[in-house]
């Protein structure tokens, strides 16, 4: 794309009414666009990121076997009475609105009810399990604080994954092959080095839960990591669940406090919702038994303002090359030489490079100042100097080694 083409442009000046450091990178960079507190419009680089993210966790949830769909958004008040957690007082954070003939509806808060609703139609029998299907589908969630920029919004895209099984057996080894996935995907998007797995509460969903913490100096959790002796991995429980009994449960003294971001979560669900919504099927001895269920999200716009967070550097964003927006941004910075410039920008398109081509008529410093900001892992110049120098600069965004091609 050609950057004078890009209607989007950036901006020198952090917002004022945003303290979150992904927030004030992604708007001055042109990413996103913020309509009120926690909610954002995607632009077009914001969009190729987030496209990116959402691809990766889509690649990794249909290599352990789960089936795409999309769900409403509207939710049925009934289902969520038949489970409990309509009232307010369970479900404080909701959005709900009303039909014009009175009936209650909810705007997508999660999704257990309404899935398994649907998969009562297509459970019948031993024979029908194991199932997974999962949604990228948006999520609306009425936060008393939304000050973390696209980490914790009002409205923004969830996966959320969920689980069939015949028993807690089955369960088990479907939700370790979750928790192996999502290792995958914080590797993919460049996080995987300061995420950990790590024990948590289940809030709505169920008594315990496992989360995934990505330690983060401005993270709104607090987690206590440690070292376990068995296997030598880092572990870490959430501070909500932090007791002494857990602490000698676990045989461990080696704690340490870290603030850090939730990027995602998984729950055992067991027969909650089954039972409730009279999900079940006959097993071998024609026996009627409820599905055993699970439940595993990730947010896509969470995870890139994780990334803003953590890879971050003083002059801008620092994107992995898996989900920037483009791989490379090729910089012409004279009239002299715009024609190789030109030149190179078809060639490596033809070639199918993703490149930003900044070929604007504005000063070199600025060019530079928003190649930095916009943090696009490879940066190539065309200028009379380079071309003396050596040919094409390029200049890797992230250790800011320079090389002649």
């Amino acid at each position: 794309m050609r950057q004078s083409f890009l209607f989007t442009k950036t901006r020198r000046e952090a917002p004022k009414d945003e303290t979150a450091k992904n927030a004030q990178l992604l708007i001055r960079a042109g990413f996103i666009h913020k309509e009120m507190a926690g909610v954002y419009s995607y632009l077009p680089l914001g969009l190729r990121v987030l496209n990116k993210i959402s691809d990766i966790i889509r690649e990794e949830m249909n290599a352990i076997g789960g089936q795409e769909i999309q769900m409403s958004l509207l939710q049925d008040r009934e289902l969520w009475e038949k489970t409990g957690r309509w009232d307010d007082k369970l479900v404080d954070n909701w959005f709900k609105t009303k039909l014009k003939n009175g009936s209650d509806l909810g705007l997508a808060l999660t999704n257990e009810e309404p899935v398994t609703n649907i998969l009562r139609e297509h459970i019948q029998s031993h024979k029908d399990l194991p199932k997974s299907v999962y949604q990228i589908n948006t999520k609306f969630r009425n936060e008393v604080r939304a000050k973390a920029g696209v980490m914790r919004g009002r409205e923004f895209p969830m996966k959320d994954l969920y689980s069939f099984n015949k028993d807690e057996k089955s369960h088990i080894e479907f939700y370790e092959k979750v928790s192996t996935s999502y290792e995958r995907i914080f590797e993919r998007v460049g996080i995987s080095d300061r995420t950990v797995k790590t024990f948590a509460s289940g809030g709505i969903f169920s008594k315990f839960s496992h989360e995934f913490q990505t330690i983060c100096e401005t993270g709104e959790d607090v987690i206590y990591t440690y070292t376990d002796e068995r296997t030598g991995k880092l572990g870490a429980i959430n501070k909500e669940i932090f007791t002494d009994d857990l602490k000698k449960e676990l045989m461990v003294d080696n704690f340490i406090e870290k603030k850090s971001v939730e990027v995602g979560n998984i729950f055992t669900l067991g027969t909650r919702f089954s039972e409730s919504l009279g999900l079940r099927y006959k097993d071998e001895n024609g026996e009627s038994v409820p599905v055993f269920m699970g439940s595993y999200g990730i947010g896509p716009s969470r995870l890139m303002g994780t990334v803003v967070e953590v890879l971050s550097d003083e002059k801008g964003i620092v994107w992995p090359e898996s989900v920037a927006p483009f791989t490379i941004h090729l910089l012409s910075l004279d009239a002299e030489t715009k024609g190789e410039a030109d030149a190179l920008y078809e060639k490596l398109v033809q070639e199918g490079k993703e490149v930003l081509y900044d070929d604007r008529d504005v000063a070199a410093g600025e060019k530079f100042a928003d190649a930095d900001l916009i943090g696009i892992p490879t940066r190539y110049v065309i200028s009379k100097k380079s071309l003396s120098t050596g040919g094409i600069e390029v200049k890797d965004r992230k250790t800011g080694a320079i090389k002649y091609a």
